[in-house]
């Protein structure tokens, strides 16, 4: 028997049951507005229930499918019959061509030469095929130099010499007054073949580029193909073109591709800035869409840690563009095994499709004359399963917002308002609802948090890398369970009773919250409020329509496969939406650094995609007649699961060739010389230098190698730049942990030669100092000052001296083919103390040719298990005090 207290709590919120009645008309009173209405029988509780069985097959019937549903739209990369206007096949073997000169950095003979007289070979014979037709086309080689600040990785400067871009202008051979810009990068990181990234994209626009050339009517604007060899740079050759070549002015817009995976579809994921005419564009004339601005939202707060030439595009060029790129598969990014037989030749036809179409588009249009009369507001956009894009403005989106958020309260209030709610009694009992979910937010959050904390300290982190549903198994288990035990105890302990109005309650709860979402985001003037949107705008349109369904009968089948069905559409956009944060993620977690805890950030993941996506499924719990064979279940899996993971049973990495997760290893044969005040060499060092690029570091190659343990293990020399070793880019802050393997010194044949060419004192007290480099076409310039001095000005960039997060200042330089020495200064203010004003340190980087190995590298590297990848090349780090 309950006791009176929780009997009068239940009456007060919803009055009593009513005793099942074999007369409809005693059903159809048997629910008031805000639960059910006061009756004096003991109410048969059971058959107005769900079975707990029923109500797990249903639900798990339900994501299932539509789980599958998302996976069958992205295995369909192309939606229907190709036009035939672009050539899958000839780009293909445009690919294979530059990818089998092996890897393309910046400077080498197969960027510079190789791939460059190809691509040039390519556009005299679309020249040559044109030629008589209405368009002319029009090639120009730019070496170009510059230098400019970036903010991206904590901030550093970069500084480019006679960098390669060929650039190819098509247009009416009338001229063009307006031109569209299509960019690619054909160079690739040392030690990995590029095909993805991004040699794919530049295959797909020569392909464009004949296709456009061809047509027997004449564009109505003209196109430049920007074909640029120093995006692997950190953006360096889109800098030179769009600061330095003259057919920049006439630029209105762009389309960047780019690559954060391996073949797949190519995703829209950043538009403008503003220039809603874009992205009204792509939705007009893409032939197999797939777009979202929660993907532009989410790159755009720097969560993710990349950046593409849209960028340098928007940020120096101040023009619109439109950013795609391959997602899929992001293990092989920047390895060896992005090679051109792992992109299907669909994921070529489907990206050719789009760019041609999107472009025809773009040069027949009148917004490319005059952009800035189209210029101002945002547009909302998201694809359907790859089916078809919606897209609207912002301000409608805005609109469509707050009528949504004010249908929510209008039912909410109509609640309140019910002669039933005496005292406030519904809006108390909502409040403490909503207080029990969000509390069981925390804890589960908190629970899940705590195992993937365990599991990091007992050194099995990255167990999900190999199979990522591994972690689905046990985070989401242990999520969802944490999660239904909670509201099981607040309906046994707390409410005392089971009862369908409950499940109303609850209802409502996610309603709100997800109402709170919407009102928020739409106040911030995010696009991405359009995801909230939905989640309220469905839900309660299938609420309102089933109320006599739910009156009637309670939690019955029919009410609750008609209220999935009504879900079916946000939710299966919600789990695409979810399986791109886990496609991008998973494989970026697995080249964070040693810092970042993997399976802390996965598990919370997992935990919010199991919130909500739980959120509407939540009455369930109050509607269903137990939970107790659920909580077995979900209780059981999960230990099972944690057993596993425990024992070591997942190992993270594979060489499967079918399908590969590398462990990602960089390691540099280094030679290090520290000179004094007095220029005199007072220490010097040589070793091999690792580093781990993801959490395990080195704990899973030990056992392989044993010299690779704890006893070599580097600690930062504060009073060193960059702790006295060659960082090839400013991510200290990422990998702080680092072998470093005496080895013997290197010879490089290009040896580095740095020298001071002057140093005075200036008239308005600062020092400048003159200093000129040559050496390889990657080096790397870090910059401390002592305490007490600072630097006041530089000849990179503007001018203005632009810091590392710690003070320390990083340039980053390349040069392509005959560049001169490399001349810079600095000027520095405040007198020198002891140890002078300033410590100056340069590292020299060889990426390709023969002094990139060395004996000792050849013999290390074989010892590597198949499944790690480690890139590898020679460097040298010399200090010099000022």
């Amino acid at each position: 028997m309950e006791k009176d207290t929780t009997i009068r709590r239940i009456k007060s919120l919803y009055g009593r049951q009513n005793n099942v009645s074999e007369n409809k008309n005693d059903s159809q009173d048997q629910c008031g507005i805000n639960g059910c209405s006061e009756v004096k029988k003991k109410p048969e509780v059971s058959l107005y229930l769900l079975h707990e069985g029923v109500g797990v097959a249903l639900v798990t019937v339900f994501i299932l499918v539509l789980w599958g549903v998302v996976h069958l739209s992205l295995q369909q990369l192309v939606i229907g019959k190709s036009t035939g206007e672009f050539n899958a096949i000839r780009a293909r073997k445009h690919l294979e061509r530059i990818t089998s000169v092996g890897p393309r950095p910046t400077g080498s003979p197969e960027n510079e030469i190789l791939t460059v007289n190809f691509l040039l070979e390519q556009i005299e014979h679309i020249k040559a095929d044109s030629a008589s037709g209405p368009h002319s086309v029009t090639v120009d080689v730019q070496r170009p130099t510059g230098s400019f600040s970036i903010d991206f990785l904590g901030g550093f400067t970069s500084y480019y010499d006679r960098v390669s871009n060929i650039a190819v202008r098509l247009e009416p051979k009338a001229g063009a007054q307006h031109l569209m810009l299509a960019n690619c990068h054909f160079d690739s990181v040392a030690n990995s073949p590029g095909a993805s990234d991004d040699a794919v994209s530049c295959a797909v626009m020569l392909e464009v580029l004949h296709s456009l050339a061809n047509l027997s009517t004449p564009l109505r604007h003209g196109v430049v193909f920007l074909f640029n060899g120093a995006e692997e740079n950190v953006l360096q050759a889109s800098h030179g073109f769009i600061t330095q070549h003259p057919w920049a002015k006439q630029v209105r817009a762009f389309i960047n591709l780019e690559a954060a995976g391996v073949g797949g579809k190519e995703v829209v994921f950043q538009t403008g800035p503003e220039n809603p005419w874009l992205v009204q564009a792509y939705v007009h004339a893409a032939k197999h869409p797939f777009a979202s601005v929660v993907g532009q939202e989410v790159f755009q707060s720097g969560v993710i840690p990349s950046d593409t030439d849209f960028r340098i595009y928007r940020d120096f060029g101040n023009i619109p563009g439109i950013d795609l790129a391959f997602i899929e598969n992001g293990f092989l990014y920047h390895t060896k095994y992005d090679t051109s037989d792992r992109i299907l030749t669909d994921s070529i036809q489907r990206a050719g499709d789009n760019i041609l179409a999107v472009l025809k588009h773009l040069v027949m249009s009148e917004e490319l004359a005059d952009s800035s009369e189209y210029r101002h507001g945002n547009m909302v956009f998201f694809d359907l399963l790859g089916m078809v894009v919606v897209a609207y403005p912002a301000r409608v989106g805005t609109i469509i917002n707050y009528m949504t958020a004010m249908a929510t309260f209008l039912y909410l209030f109509k609640k309140c308002s019910h002669p039933s709610n005496v005292g406030g009694r519904y809006i108390k009992e909502l409040a403490y609802a909503t207080a029990v979910v969000i509390l069981s937010w925390l804890v589960t959050l908190l629970t899940v948090l705590i195992i993937a904390l365990v599991v990091s300290l007992t050194g099995r982190s990255m167990f999900w890398y190999n199979d990522f549903y591994t972690c689905i198994f046990m985070y989401g288990s242990a999520a969802t369970g944490t999660m239904v035990l909670i509201h099981t105890l607040a309906k046994n302990l707390y409410y005392g009773v089971s009862c369908v109005c409950l499940g109303e309650l609850y209802f409502d709860v996610s309603l709100l919250l997800w109402c709170g979402a919407l009102v928020y985001l739409t106040a911030n003037d995010l696009c991405s409020a359009y995801v909230p949107m939905l989640m309220v705008a469905f839900p309660l349109t299938t609420k309102l329509l089933l109320a006599r369904e739910f009156k009637l009968r309670g939690a019955s089948v029919k009410y609750s496969v008609l209220y999935q069905l009504g879900l079916a559409l946000p939710y299966v956009h919600f789990m695409f939406l979810i399986w791109v944060v886990f496609e991008i993620f998973t494989p970026i977690l697995g080249r964070s650094g040693t810092e970042i805890p993997p399976d802390v950030v996965l598990a919370t993941l997992v935990t919010l995609a199991t919130l909500f996506l739980s959120s509407f499924f939540l009455h369930f719990i109050y509607l269903a007649r137990s939970t107790k064979w659920l909580l077995a279940g979900l209780g059981t899996v999960f230990t099972v699961f944690l057993v596993l993971v425990l024992c070591g049973m997942f190992f993270p990495y594979t060489a499967d060739p079918s399908s590969p997760r590398p462990k990602r290893v960089f390691l540099q044969h280094t030679t290090r010389t520290f000179h004094g005040l007095d220029g005199q060499v007072k220490s010097k060092d040589s070793g091999l230098w690792i580093n781990s690029f993801d959490y395990t570091g080195m704990q899973h190659i030990t056992p392989i190698i044993p010299e690779i343990n704890d006893t070599i293990r580097t600690s930062c020399q504060e009073d060193r730049p960059f702790c006295g070793y060659p960082w090839f880019l400013p991510v200290k802050f990422l990998v702080k942990k680092n072998w470093y393997l005496p080895a013997p010194e290197v010879f490089p044949r290009s040896p580095i030669e740095f020298q001071v060419l002057s140093k005075e004192q200036t008239k308005w007290g600062t020092v400048k100092i003159t200093f000129e480099v040559k050496g390889p076409s990657h080096m790397s310039l870090y910059l401390r000052p002592h305490q007490g001095a600072s630097l006041s000005s530089w000849s990179f960039g503007d001018g203005v001296p632009q810091y590392h997060l710690a003070g320390e200042y990083f340039i980053f330089y390349s040069h392509g083919l005959d560049a001169p020495a490399w001349n810079f200064w600095f000027e520095i203010q405040d007198p020198s103390g002891p140890e002078g004003m300033i410590s100056v340190a340069i590292s020299s980087h060889y990426f390709f040719g023969e002094d990139q190995r060395t004996v000792q590298l050849e013999d290390m590297l074989k010892r590597f298990p198949k499944w790690a990848f480690p890139s590898s090349w020679v460097s040298t780090y010399h200090m010099y005090r000022y």
